[in-house]
């Protein structure tokens, strides 16, 4: 007899999930309670509902979680110039905290002893989810079905579905693309299919935000990104919340053939994985964060900054945002964006992120200091000679004491 009496299920409402709601209430005899997040992944999601209900399932929640997403997860971020492994952008790993967050105040709102995901043994967001959720909820029973049953095939899948009177669309399933996709307002990420050979170049028609960049208008796109306190505030001087900034920056950049990435991955479960992704508005985000911070941050600031991104990147990608480490990295990172305001113009061109100019109040670049004409005395070359004689020192001791230098 299970001890659970009722679940929630991270549910989509595709195959996979309808399928484990079945499962749920068949193997541990319980009531499941489904929740659908809209965090931008370009589909409509109410049709879930109507999917739901007809799985017999009672309490269904549906929400929009886009403002709250690039808000409090994506342009925090982004405020650390972010990036795993040197090009992946993290689209997927950011938005797993969230959904594990309303997992768990779900469960504590209906009473729920358990909660369950979609996520399959061989990847990171098993480890995401669960991470979040023993974080947030020390005691939760975490219920992982690609851990437990033998459906491990799609076939299996649908023939379970027919078995037991699963509504799917048969005939759409049939159409579905070869590619495991998974889609949020940062970015649609590609695996399988013809990727799962890394010398296999990625087909045009599996890209769904971004025409190639070979068939981009021939004429540039300039923006003007605003900036206060690190975060993108207005586009073009019209100011916008964090998730219209990043809906507009998809479709321009989309629009300019931007933010197609193939990588081969280390997966925090120890395998190797090769994925596509795109990622536009992200790609654009980065490029301007960048070009503010290059006025506007301490030199000393901006370089150990960049050395705590690849730790604070790690973090994310293996799923500890809710770790004391994050909260630690992040208190650090947002000290740093205090004076990180100001405007920067992009040029989009052809798969390009061309940085046309960028100014700010808060400044550290000083032209008469800079400058190669008369700077009349605003700095005394002569200083440079001391400068570089000190720095020198423990590198003449050691050629005078015959110290090999090659």
């Amino acid at each position: 007899m299970s001890d659970v009496k009722k679940v929630v299920l991270a549910y989509s409402g595709g195959l996979d999930t309808s399928v484990i709601v079945k499962w749920l209430q068949e193997t541990y005899n319980c009531e499941v309670v489904t929740f659908t997040a809209d965090i931008g992944q370009g589909e409509e999601v109410e049709p879930a509902r109507a999917k739901a209900k007809a799985l017999g399932v009672k309490e269904i929640y549906i929400e929009d979680l886009r403002e709250e997403f690039v808000r409090d997860y994506v342009y925090p971020m982004f405020r650390a110039n972010t990036i795993y492994e040197g090009e992946y952008l993290l689209g997927t790993s950011i938005a797993r905290p969230l959904i594990a967050k309303r997992l768990i105040e779900i469960a504590n709102q209906t009473g729920a002893d358990a909660i369950s995901h979609g996520a399959t043994g061989k990847g990171n967001d098993q480890v995401r989810f669960e991470l979040g959720a023993y974080a947030l909820k020390p005691g939760v029973k975490v219920i992982a079905p690609w851990r437990e049953w033998d459906l491990n095939s799609r076939e299996k899948l649908m023939a379970y579905c027919q078995q037991h009177d699963i509504p799917v669309d048969f005939a759409g399933q049939k159409k579905k693309s070869p590619y495991s996709m998974d889609a949020n307002l940062l970015h649609i990420s590609y695996e399988g299919g013809i990727l799962e050979d890394p010398w296999a170049e990625a087909e045009e028609d599996m890209w769904r935000w971004s025409v190639s960049p070979e068939a981009a208008p021939d004429e540039p796109t300039y923006v003007e990104l605003t900036f206060d306190q690190g975060d993108i505030v207005a586009i073009d001087g019209v100011p916008m919340k964090p998730h219209e900034v990043l809906e507009k920056l998809n479709k321009m950049g989309g629009d300019n053939g931007i933010g197609r990435l193939d990588i081969v991955e280390n997966r925090y479960v120890g395998m190797k994985s090769r994925g596509c992704y795109e990622t536009p508005g992200g790609t654009i985000m980065l490029k301007a964060h960048r070009a503010i911070e290059s006025l506007t941050l301490d030199r000393e600031e901006a370089h150990l900054k960049d050395e705590l991104m690849p730790k604070y990147a790690e973090v994310i990608y293996n799923g500890y945002w809710w770790s004391p480490e994050r909260r630690m990295l992040q208190a650090a990172i947002d000290e740093t964006q205090r004076n990180v305001s100001g405007v920067v113009r992009l040029k989009l061109y052809k798969g390009n992120v061309i940085v046309a100019g960028r100014q700010s109040d808060q400044s550290l670049f000083d032209e008469s200091i800079a400058t190669f004409e008369d700077d009349a005395g605003a700095y005394d070359q002569k200083d440079a000679e001391g400068f570089i004689k000190l720095n020198a020192l423990r590198l003449r001791i050691a050629a005078g004491k015959g110290r090999k230098q090659d």
